[in-house]
């Protein structure tokens, strides 16, 4: 008997020691082995308690053939198609747009929720678990401030070309906007060499890794032709919500008139009032316009604010728009394919008027773009022309003060230069 209590404690303590020298790293192992995963959120769901199935729509294939081939019934789709109409036609579903269908997580794997990309930065929900329930949402955007720049070159003759050389997203985007700022002192379809840029801008995403396009240019830089041009956004109006760009010394970079009525423009013949034409035995015909040559359908904006006096066709001029700015400016713009106003309209600046066309005497595609100064025609391009207002004195102090610090990060940013051979050779930064 003493015997078997013995042993009795001799396994109780065995027990015992068994038992305090656990190793409590393991045991944290095994707790971290069964604890449920991190939520995986998108589109206001977790993933994670889905089977989720990703695809597009391909061609010809309708929401209603979509449930159908994981198991909808035609009835609920009726249902489910009539309650989400006033929030999507489910007929406007576009062909290679993605969609994802969220299935339960068991062996039926049973579609009870239905989300469409129409865009890049919207999405649509339809769900149809217990009641049907749909509804539209726009993705979070994040924003991102960028930094780019360059130099025009005989290899890259073009703001388009020395971005791309650098692989900068949303090359051509940031260029339309660059144009726009500069649109009212710059030409940017040909540039010389020696000309050089430097650009601060937000940047638009989604997810944090898809961009959706430039934000806004916070502020930049131009060197051209040897003169330089700062322009800064600022904003005049914060319950309006208006903002402008300005220049270091508070001059409004907006002109009177644009430069020119078509973007990206190339000058295809001057006004001239010495023009002989073999056409028409070398006589002189003098131009009265300049031309801008542009592809059929270019869009033709105003060069200023201002009323249509005349939106028709006659002659040699083909479909054209006159434009009374004020009592001393008029512009004109001949040969459209069609116009976009009609008499009597006002226009601002940069709206669109009309299209590039060949209608009336023209052998390719431009705009004749007229200007007219006290009733004369003159060549816009010699002529000093009114300034657009500067900032209110009541805002210019603190102006100066907003833009001090982004034009000292500017100045001291190195203008990246590409030099022949490839786009991925030869590639430095020059201050």
């Amino acid at each position: 008997m003493q015997q078997q209590l013995r042993l009795i404690a001799l396994i109780l303590i065995t027990l015992s020691l068994s038992c305090g020298n656990k190793n409590p790293e393991k045991e944290h192992d095994q707790l971290e082995a069964i604890a449920e995963p991190e939520p995986n959120m998108r589109f206001g769901f977790d993933f994670n308690k889905y089977i989720v199935k990703n695809d597009t729509v391909k061609n010809g294939e309708s929401f209603g053939l979509i449930l159908q081939r994981n198991n909808i019934g035609y009835p609920d789709i009726y249902n489910i198609v009539e309650k989400s109409k006033d929030t999507f036609d489910i007929r406007k579903l576009q062909a290679g747009r993605p969609y994802t269908l969220l299935c339960s997580n068991d062996s039926i794997q049973k579609p009870v929720c239905f989300i469409y990309q129409p865009n890049l930065t919207e999405y649509v929900v339809i769900r149809f678990e217990d009641s049907i329930h749909a509804y539209r949402e726009i993705k979070p955007i994040t924003y991102k401030r960028s930094i780019a720049t360059g130099a025009i070159s005989d290899e890259y003759s073009s703001i388009l070309g020395a971005l791309y050389a650098q692989n900068v997203q949303n090359t051509a985007n940031l260029v339309f906007e660059m144009s726009d700022v500069y649109a009212w002192t710059i030409n940017f379809f040909k540039l010389p060499a020696g000309d050089e840029f430097k650009v601060i801008y937000q940047e638009r995403f989604i997810d944090d890794t898809v961009s959706v396009g430039i934000d806004k240019i916070e502020a930049a830089y131009f060197k051209h032709r040897d003169k330089e041009f700062y322009a800064f956004n600022y904003t005049i109006d914060s319950a309006k919500n208006i903002a402008d760009y300005f220049d270091e010394q508070a001059n409004s970079l907006r002109k009177t008139f644009l430069t020119a009525p078509v973007q990206f423009r190339r000058i295809s013949s001057r006004y001239n009032l010495n023009r002989r034409i073999a056409l028409y035995g070398n006589k002189v015909r003098p131009h009265l316009g300049t031309d801008f040559a542009a592809p059929i359908n270019t869009p033709i904006v105003a060069t200023a604010n201002g009323v249509v006096i005349e939106s028709t066709q006659r002659g040699g001029n083909g479909k054209y728009v006159k434009i009374k700015h004020s009592d001393t400016y008029s512009t004109q713009y001949l040969h459209m394919s069609r116009q976009a106003v009609r008499k009597g309209q006002y226009v601002k600046q940069g709206d669109v008027i009309g299209y590039v066309g060949m209608t009336g005497n023209t052998s390719g595609p431009h705009v004749c773009y007229r200007f007219w100064k006290n009733g004369k025609q003159v060549d816009p391009f010699k002529e000093k022309l009114p300034e657009a207002e500067k900032i209110p004195d009541n805002l210019k102090e603190d102006y100066l003060k907003f833009i001090q610090p982004l034009k000292v990060e500017l100045d001291n940013i190195p203008i990246y230069k590409t030099e022949v051979k490839s786009l991925d050779e030869n590639k430095n930064f020059i201050s």
